[in-house]
């Protein structure tokens, strides 16, 4: 039987060619994409004091450490780690006594976490969201109130010390429907601290808590510190800073020159007399402008606090100094702020501030305060006096709030101090 030819079947697409580049079956299908994988979290290795003290079983860890021990870097691998084994919506916090303290782990997440795990948002404030939905916000401690409210996981407390104790309490009250550990780090810094009586607690036992001391000869054996570098801050700083720095070993008052408990000693109600004389400390970038003005009994009595132009700054001065003789801070910027204030009449007197000069006028605020002889009232005077610091270094003593504070309300009462102690009966009886 014969069979019908069967017809040719066509070829998709225009007719190939010979000789025409080109696939005569036709185009190649696309390969299938690849999904994207984000990278995975390597956990750093810590060396075994450290990892002891950090990743312990107990809700609370209290850990007072050596300057450069590793104590933020563990800190930042834990709570990580916590935050990458939480969910969706799941916030962890880092709390620094101040936003620029804060920032320095959230730039060291933004540098060392791997590429596509995260998003790091730097405003309003600092954020890093990882892509499974929880995030790591960066809070400061110098507004308690602004604590509240939150449910968080997790939380580090960074320089814990330096903190205010009722920043402590907020955080503890964001843990409490969650459950969530936290881990209080820092220098120590004295002993008139609620973090150090805190670590005297947990160093007894307290139920939930765990306390470990890491020094610089552990991280010197672990091959974090440098044995030389740690042998020169011992020959360099008096024993009391090494102790304090190096050896997590505290000192009565810490670096404080003015003497803990003579500050609290001193706070008073505002003076009830006019002024006889004013110190003022000029806002340089993003500080205050403060005002100062003594009584007779050498009382505060008046006290300006505020962050304004130029253009206002000096009228303000004006206004709240009258005639009273008033000793200005002429650095910098200052210096053409009291030629104006000089021109436009009063009794204005410029202070230049240098290493020496500055030590000069906090030695004797210190020698007033620790006499008792002079009042101020419990708020932004009192708590800049309780957190400034001297360190010493090659050069000789600095005096200066802890990096990311102010010490504007100290250098006030510095100047108005000085200005009443060498202005004699014309400072002190001029109405």
């Amino acid at each position: 039987m014969a069979t019908e030819p069967t017809a040719k079947k066509k070829p998709r697409g225009r007719p190939w060619k010979k000789g025409q580049s080109g696939n005569p079956a036709g185009p190649k299908p696309k390969p299938k994409p690849v999904p994207w994988v984000a990278p995975a979290y390597e956990p750093p290795v810590l060396y075994a004091k450290q990892h002891e003290a950090i990743f312990c079983p107990e809700r609370y860890a209290v850990i007072e450490a050596s300057t450069k021990s590793g104590k933020t870097f563990g800190c930042m691998d834990w709570l990580v780690q916590r935050a990458l084994a939480g969910s969706d919506g799941q916030t962890f916090w880092w709390v620094a006594p101040s936003y620029y303290q804060s920032k320095i782990a959230w730039r060291r997440y933004k540098r060392t976490l791997p590429k596509g795990m995260f998003k790091a948002v730097e405003a309003p404030e600092p954020v890093i969201a990882l892509n499974n939905g929880a995030r790591i916000e960066f809070k400061t401690g110098d507004n308690p109130d602004l604590l509240y409210g939150e449910d968080v996981y997790a939380a580090v407390l960074d320089e814990d010390c330096r903190i205010r104790e009722e920043a402590w309490h907020a955080v503890r009250s964001t843990l409490t429907a969650t459950r969530g550990p936290v881990r209080l780090i820092g220098n120590v810094r004295g002993k008139k601290n609620w973090a150090y009586l805190l670590a005297r607690q947990a160093e007894a036992g307290k139920d939930g808590y765990h306390y470990a001391k890491l020094t610089a000869w552990d991280a010197v054996e672990a091959g974090v510190l440098e044995q030389d570098e740690v042998e020169d801050a011992r020959d360099t700083l008096p024993e009391s800073v090494f102790k304090e720095l190096y050896l997590a070993e505290a000192t009565e008052d810490g670096s404080n020159p003015f003497d803990i408990r003579a500050i609290r000693e001193c706070i008073g109600p505002l003076g009830d007399g006019p002024p006889t004389c004013f110190g003022w400390d000029l806002a340089k970038h993003v500080d205050w402008t403060v005002g100062i003005g003594l009584d007779r009994e050498r009382s505060v009595c008046v006290f300006e606090r505020f962050q304004q132009p130029w253009g206002i700054t000096v009228p303000r001065i004006q206004a709240a100094t009258g005639r009273v003789p008033a000793l200005v801070d002429a650095t910098g910027v200052g210096d053409p702020i009291v030629e104006e204030l000089q021109r436009e009449g009063g009794n204005y007197t410029g202070f230049h501030f240098s290493q020496q000069s500055k030590q000069m006028i906090m030695e004797g605020l210190a020698m007033t305060i620790q006499q008792r002889k002079i009042r101020f009232p419990e708020g932004p005077i009192t708590q800049e006096l309780l957190d400034f610091e001297y360190v010493y270094t090659r050069t000789g003593v600095r005096y200066s709030a802890p990096e990311g504070l102010n010490d504007d309300c100290v250098c006030g009462l510095a100047l108005a101090n000085a200005h009443y102690s060498e202005g004699g009966a014309r400072v002190r009886f001029i109405e």
